[in-house]
């Protein structure tokens, strides 16, 4: 019997860098989003389901120009990330604008997810070889949770510099991210004045991960801990990687790190739509999806 595993989206952020609703423009030749083929390559995998973690502002446009072709792949459900939807007993403070963090977004999910599930970026290209290889680690015996790492020199970009979390690994499994704010052509810097090289075969985090419905306990727990010390900080953000941080250094639970091997593909800056278009053209070319 095929086990059910369901995709979640992570679309409710704008792109700040880009300029825009970077999560629904349009990449492909029949005005597809990154996130179509996304879809596309998830139900290949296996994937049974979608939930898209939206906000209420951009529903109306995102539901007719992303969710009405999806509708038509998978069966597809929305979680709405708002400022105000806290756990009972905080309240928003009314100056807050910036949404909670990656943290809060999978934390909604609760209602809408009772399987095993990967997280996704909605700007992110990840590659079939990525879905196959956590559709089947989160169908595998066990509660492990898991990652898909990509080589660091799969995912840069010749527009300017990345943010890239740096993953440690101990017989296969996750130790550490250590995140670095400023890479270009497999060279750091922390001071913006030295430059450091680093490896283009460095496993990366590209915020894929692989997780199972107990995670919502730990989400929850760390979310109040979270707004106990930081409700009233203005731009504060519960990020996912963080819980998962955690939930390694106590001891809770075990990370696999996958690793594909594809070239990831995002759109970082507004001059790199034009070579994600020639390179998802390509790919369409060589019946990579066929159809699209």
């Amino acid at each position: 019997m095929k086990t059910d595993v369901t995709l979640v989206v992570m679309a409710a952020g704008m792109g700040s860098r880009f300029g825009g609703l970077k999560q629904i423009e349009p990449v492909g030749r029949k005005g597809e989003a990154l996130l179509d083929f996304s879809v596309f390559d998830a139900k290949r995998a296996g994937f049974t389901k979608v939930v898209f973690v939206i906000k209420k502002a951009i529903e109306k446009e995102f539901k007719e120009i992303v969710g009405a072709r999806v509708e038509k792949i998978l069966p597809v459900s929305y979680v709405y990330q708002e400022t105000y939807k806290l756990p009972e007993g905080y309240v928003c403070p009314e100056e807050r604008e910036k949404p909670w963090g990656t943290g809060h977004a999978i934390l909604l999910c609760a209602d809408a997810v009772k399987e095993p599930f990967a997280v996704i970026n909605a700007d992110d290209y990840y590659g079939p070889h990525a879905y196959k290889q956590i559709y089947k680690q989160l169908t595998a015996e066990g509660d492990d949770y898991c990652m898909v790492g990509f080589r660091l020199a799969n995912t840069l970009t010749d527009n300017g510099h990345v943010s890239r979390g740096v993953c440690k690994t101990e017989d296969g499994y996750l130790t550490d991210i250590e995140e670095y704010t400023k890479i270009k052509d497999c060279k750091y810097t922390l001071d913006d004045e030295t430059w450091h090289d680093i490896s283009g075969d460095t496993v990366v985090s590209m915020n894929m991960w692989g997780l199972r419905p107990d995670v919502f306990k730990y989400l929850e727990r760390d979310f109040k801990e979270f707004l106990d010390e930081k409700l009233n900080v203005p731009k504060s953000e519960f990020y996912l990687p963080a819980v998962m941080d955690k939930l390694i250094k106590n001891g809770e639970k075990k990370i696999k790190v996958l690793v594909a091997e594809d070239k990831w593909y995002g759109v970082t800056y507004k001059e790199d739509k034009d070579d994600v278009v020639k390179a998802i053209g390509k790919m369409i070319d060589d019946g990579l999806y066929e159809g699209m």
